[in-house]
């Protein structure tokens, strides 16, 4: 086993626990990367979270969060988060955008890789680190592997990215100009070469071991919590509800349980209901939500490729009970929609970082009844470059400055 590195960055990290049973816990190192070997089975996967010593956190540190400067990045946070052995690239602090009736924006895009991802590779970069590995490996089409590539080449490790044929050009090339090992392989083979990266060469997974259920990374999620702590911050109070597109689920989990530790630390009263928006062509969470039990599910085709998934994890699960909220299935008509509805707003989004908005959108009436309640937080994870369909499409036909009546023709179709 791994000693503990000694930590750059204070961190109030004490262990991990199991979310199958909160009685099973483990040492903070080495990070669990398959979940709880306790309590999981053949059929159910239950991952790990980390525990913290929160009766040593400083009585003002969040009511100090907008009055006293502090570091850019997750270096913010530290005290509740893993150690930060990595570098940072500035991570998080992302606007908070108003549209109209109470609903804000939380756009992800301005992250350092256009992505929600660097929120999670800076925790799970610098368990790699910790851990003494030298590389990363992930199995990712899109958001997760530029981020974990950036993340990797800034702390000076390798980095292998395991994708399927269809990654954008444009995901492919940021890969590759961080220096990536990129390896596209058939969908149904990703998971088997990670596992085999990871034991052959040492490499630390930074997402998914676990074929049956999702896990992915103990330290992981944590990183999504900052997310919950700069709502509230921002908003100067807990948001009614907070609407998140859902593949895994792990994003979900870590802004649920961020507010959970402002409820813990006496800052707030209650969390946010969440509401996960998963695409209609699948939609795992929804479906083990109804069964009582983690389901695997047929997908079928949708351009929402960054979260469209055949089966969830348990963290999502955690997320939606504890916080009394939903699973929301959304076509890719309603994103569709809802990404138009952000670009008339300023706000360049992915498909699949559309589907907050989305899923908002199905509840509408409920939110014209209740706007006096509170405010509502739609997460916008990702920037539109990273599109399959828009990118497909190539640049506009040139048009003939002379020629006035396609000049008017395009106008209009503007």
């Amino acid at each position: 086993m791994t000693s503990q590195p000694a930590a750059p960055v204070e961190s109030l990290a004490t262990g991990q626990r199991s979310l199958g049973d909160p009685d099973v816990r483990y040492p903070l190192w080495p990070p669990l990367t398959e979940g709880c070997p306790a309590t999981s089975t053949d059929s159910v996967a239950y991952p790990v979270e980390v525990d913290y010593a929160y009766d040593k956190l400083p009585d003002d540190f969040f009511a100090t969060a907008t009055a006293t400067p502090r570091p850019r990045g997750h270096e913010r946070w530290a005290p509740l988060l893993p150690p930060l052995h990595a570098p940072g690239l500035a991570e998080g602090g992302t606007p908070l955008l108003p549209l109209a009736d109470g609903v804000w924006i939380k756009d992800e895009s301005r992250n350092p890789t256009w992505s929600h991802k660097d929120r999670l590779n800076r925790v799970t970069v610098s368990a790699a680190v910790g851990a003494g590995a030298a590389g990363v490996v992930v199995a990712s089409s899109g958001n997760h592997g530029a981020s974990a590539a950036a993340y990797a080449a800034r702390a000076g490790l390798r980095c292998a990215v395991v994708t399927s044929a269809e990654v954008p050009p444009a995901v492919d090339a940021f890969l590759r100009a961080y220096g990536a090992a990129v390896l596209p392989v058939p969908i149904e083979q990703r998971w088997s070469l990670l596992r085999r990266i990871a034991e052959r060469t040492g490499y630390h997974p930074v997402s998914n071991l676990t074929p049956a259920a999702h896990t992915g990374h103990g330290f992981g999620p944590e990183g999504y919590k900052t997310l919950a702590y700069e709502i509230f911050t921002e908003l100067g109070t807990v948001p009614r509800a907070v609407y998140v597109p859902t593949g895994y689920g792990e994003m979900l989990f870590g802004t649920w349980k961020g507010f959970a530790e402002l409820v813990r630390l006496g800052y707030a009263d209650r969390v946010p209901r969440m509401y996960a928006c998963e695409p209609a062509a699948g939609g795992p969470l929804a479906a083990s939500v109804r069964a009582g039990a983690l389901t695997q599910v047929p997908v079928g085709p949708t351009a929402a490729y960054a979260i469209s998934c055949p089966v969830g994890g348990h963290r999502g699960v955690v997320a939606l009970r504890e916080s009394g909220g939903s699973a929301l299935l959304v076509t890719d008509a309603e994103m569709t929609a809802a990404r138009a509805e952000l670009a008339r707003n300023g706000i360049w989004a992915e498909l699949s970082a559309a589907a907050g908005l989305a899923g908002l959108r199905q509840l509408s009436e409920d939110v014209r009844d209740r706007a006096g309640e509170g405010p509502v937080v739609c997460v916008s994870t990702s920037s539109g470059f990273k599109d399959q369909d828009l990118l497909s499409a190539g640049p506009s036909a040139t048009v003939d400055p002379e020629d006035w009546d396609a000049v008017e023709r395009r106008l209009r179709q503007a």
